[in-house]
């Protein structure tokens, strides 16, 4: 039988490895530009999830189990941030960065013919295939009405066509023109 204090030890490694994982995607997410962050988070899914294996390889017993369990889960949740990356990336971001960006959009002159205030939130592309993503504040919770709309839509304070329009909080949006 495995003493107490070795076992505390497996599961402490186990904990520190999820940890780091969770941390240096999370890193990505918010600060990295979205392409490289795709990359990031898949790269230390595959690390993570090596490391797990390895750890449940060399346990025996409830250990092995427990290891297998854990990187069930893991994946599971790597596999869905993955496919919902655009989504958890504003929200992430939204959490972590929300004060900044609400101070740079709340600084910005009134605009023009009933349009909101913005700023940009996010981006990616290159070649001319730029895609911007704003950070709108709307004071009426107008936007409200086109979530869930299918794209391109058209919604009054917005010069164009928009492709998705996230809620992140009342009266703050994320939209993809």
């Amino acid at each position: 039988m495995e003493s107490t204090d070795s076992e505390a030890t497996h599961y402490g490694r186990l904990a520190g490895v999820l940890a780091a994982s969770v941390a240096l995607t999370a890193l990505a997410l918010v600060y990295a530009e979205i392409d490289l962050a795709v990359l990031l988070c898949a790269a230390m899914t595959l690390i993570t999830g090596m490391l797990l294996s390895i750890f449940a390889v060399a346990s025996t017993g409830r250990r092995r189990w427990v290891a297998l369990s854990v990187l069930a889960a893991y994946l599971l949740g790597s596999a869905f941030l993955l496919t919902h990356v655009s989504v958890s990336r504003s929200h992430l971001r939204w959490f972590l960065l929300s004060r900044s960006y609400e101070a740079k959009v709340l600084e910005t002159p009134a605009p023009r013919y009933g349009e909101f205030k913005h700023v940009v939130w996010d981006g990616w592309g290159f070649a001319g295939q730029d895609t911007d993503v704003y950070l709108v504040f709307d004071p009426r919770n107008a936007l409200a009405g086109t979530l869930g709309a299918k794209a391109p839509m058209r919604a009054s304070g917005l010069p164009c066509r928009v492709q998705q329009v996230t809620r992140l909080e009342s009266q703050w949006y994320a939209v993809l023109f």
